[in-house]
């Protein structure tokens, strides 16, 4: 089973003042952190989707692949869509925020156990779903058809049965939406 990681980071970050992807997290940027959290968690390939300030990003942060969304100023869904069309070969993917550190390499694992082309799956919050999130490569189709604005796949998954794992535990769903939520 190829599980690929998927780090979506092409919003301007607004609320923030900068692209979430240049913004520090100790001794590393965000988009830094989550690609780590991803390999750690066994991701045998992981492509991060830039769009806001792409070339500073590249020239500033220790990258894999990346994937450059032209169209990321129309939001989460377009970069889902760029992230699903450049993989190929892999049975499932999951997908990461880059504005969500707290999401542990274990809470990956947890949802990847369960990676299957027709899997739907999705990190749990004491009842609250939330990421990662797993898209079997059956999903990806359907997923990208619907995924439009700042929405992603979250129309899809709600008209699916999704298996929601509890990482809440082990993890933190907090995402960083202005500078003050780093202090939090």
């Amino acid at each position: 089973m190829i599980t690929a990681g998927l780090v979506l980071a092409a919003g301007a970050g607004r609320r923030y003042g900068m692209p979430k992807a240049l913004v520090p997290y100790g001794k590393q940027m965000l988009v830094e952190r989550a690609v780590e959290t991803l390999g750690r968690a066994g991701c045998e390939r992981i492509l991060v989707v830039l769009g806001a300030r792409a070339e500073e990003v590249v020239r500033k942060a220790d990258l894999p692949q990346v994937v450059v969304n032209p169209d990321w100023a129309s939001g989460m869904g377009s970069s889902l869509r760029a992230g699903l069309a450049a993989l190929s070969g892999e049975d499932a993917v999951v997908v990461l925020l880059v504005d969500m550190p707290g999401v542990t390499a274990e809470a990956v694992r947890r949802v990847t156990a369960h990676a299957a082309p027709d899997a739907l799956v999705m990190g749990g919050y004491q009842g609250r779903r939330g990421h990662p999130v797993l898209l079997g490569r059956e999903h990806w189709q359907g997923a990208a058809a619907v995924a439009t604005g700042d929405r992603g796949a979250r129309d899809y998954l709600r008209a699916h049965e999704v298996l929601v794992v509890e990482v809440g535990d082990i993890a933190d769903d907090t995402d960083l939406d202005h500078p003050g939520d780093l202090d939090a």
